[in-house]
C-alpha cells in the first residue's frame, strides 16, 4: 500500500502560481510513476501531468504544458507541480496518484493504483 496526502492548494489570482505536494508513505514511494490529475463537479477526471520513478520522464497534455512542471524528491518521498500562469479554467480539485505503469501508460489509461484524497485549487479571475 502506498498512501498520498496532498497539500498546497488554496485560492489564488489568475495569472498566479501554486505548488502543490503529494507525500507518500508506505511501500517504496521511488518504484512508482506519479501523476496529478484534477475535477470539477460534473466532468470527469483529468490527466495533468505524470513523470517516471526516477524523474527521467515525464508528460503533460496541451492544456497545461508550459505551465506546469511535475518533480519528485525520492529521498523524501514527495511529489510535486508548480502551477504557474493560472486561469480559471484551471480550477478544480488536484489528485495525486501512484501507479506501476509507465508514464505514457498512466496518461492513457486515466487510471492508478494508488490515489491521494485530493486538494482545491481554485482561482479567481
Amino acid at each position: 500500500q502506498v498512501q498520498l496526502v496532498e497539500s498546497g492548494g488554496g485560492l489564488v489570482q489568475a495569472g498566479g502560481s501554486l505548488r502543490l505536494s503529494c507525500a507518500a508513505s508506505g511501500r517504496t514511494f521511488s518504484r512508482y510513476t506519479m501523476g496529478w490529475f484534477r475535477q470539477t463537479p460534473g466532468k470527469e477526471r483529468e490527466f495533468v501531468a505524470a513523470i517516471s520513478w526516477s524523474g527521467g520522464s515525464t508528460y503533460y497534455p496541451d492544456s497545461v504544458k508550459g505551465r506546469c512542471t511535475i518533480s519528485r524528491d525520492n529521498t523524501k518521498n514527495t511529489g510535486y507541480l508548480q502551477m504557474n500562469s493560472l486561469k480559471p479554467e484551471d480550477t478544480a480539485v488536484y489528485y495525486c496518484a501512484a501507479d506501476s505503469k509507465t508514464v505514457t501508460l498512466l496518461y492513457i489509461t486515466g487510471s492508478a493504483d494508488y490515489w491521494g484524497q485530493g486538494t482545491q485549487v481554485t482561482v479567481s479571475s
